[in-house]
């Protein structure tokens, strides 16, 4: 009785992001999932990537808590909404519908939504995006893959943070793409560093190149 409980949860869950996803392609937005552990530089990478993208961005945040994330972004020009969760360790697609009915992104917009980090929680809530971005920060550990591999599967883009602190602590970019490999042989992974900048571009490319296509596919 408890598995079939967990599988009605998960198929409702399952049409609230089908929803959303309609929902984001009347309104002429594109939603992008960004995952990551706590301090892995998810607001860090927003910040940075936002002047290099050609597309008008706007960002939820999501956190148990506080609106530090959205406050930052708001003083820097970034249009950001905050959702607090109450302690919860994930967005639900419910919240982001409730969401939308305040905060309207115009046509056009690329929708960022941080969710809360998280490594578990957040992989088997799908919020109705079109794009479903993973990051890590070297400081992390190279063993994420293996030990949190849910988080990648699906993935369409994963990201490598803070490569600038390779040198100072024990981290095998080479274990760690073994284990994104494992899981997703053709998944792009960028590395990249939102203290000097390094690969940010090529990030900001793909992510247009990506957003285009799928503009084009309707």
């Amino acid at each position: 009785m408890e598995i079939e409980i967990g599988r009605d949860l998960f198929a409702h869950e399952a049409e609230l992001a089908a929803a959303n996803r309609r929902l984001f392609k009347e309104k002429g937005i594109t939603a992008l999932n960004l995952l990551a552990a706590p301090g892995a530089g998810k607001t860090s990478l927003i910040r940075k990537t936002v002047p290099l993208l050609k597309y008008s961005v706007a960002v939820i945040e999501g956190d148990p808590a506080s609106s530090v994330d959205t406050d930052l972004l708001n003083s820097l020009g970034i249009t950001a909404f905050q959702i607090n969760t109450e302690g919860g360790c994930h967005l639900e697609a419910s919240m982001v519908a409730k969401a939308l009915e305040s905060f309207q992104p115009k046509p056009g917009t690329l929708l960022i939504i941080e969710n809360v980090g998280n490594l578990i929680c957040t992989a088997a809530f799908p919020l109705g995006e079109s794009i479903r971005m993973v990051m890590v920060g070297a400081s992390e550990g190279d063993d994420k893959p293996f030990k949190y591999p849910d988080i990648f599967q699906g993935a369409d883009a994963v990201i490598l943070n803070k490569i600038d602190l390779k040198p100072y602590v024990d981290f095998d970019s080479e274990r760690f793409r073994r284990g994104i490999r494992a899981l997703g042989d053709q998944v792009p992974i960028f590395e990249v560093s939102c203290k000097t900048g390094e690969g940010l571009a090529e990030l900001a490319e793909w992510l247009e190149q990506r957003v285009d296509q799928l503009w084009k596919e309707g």
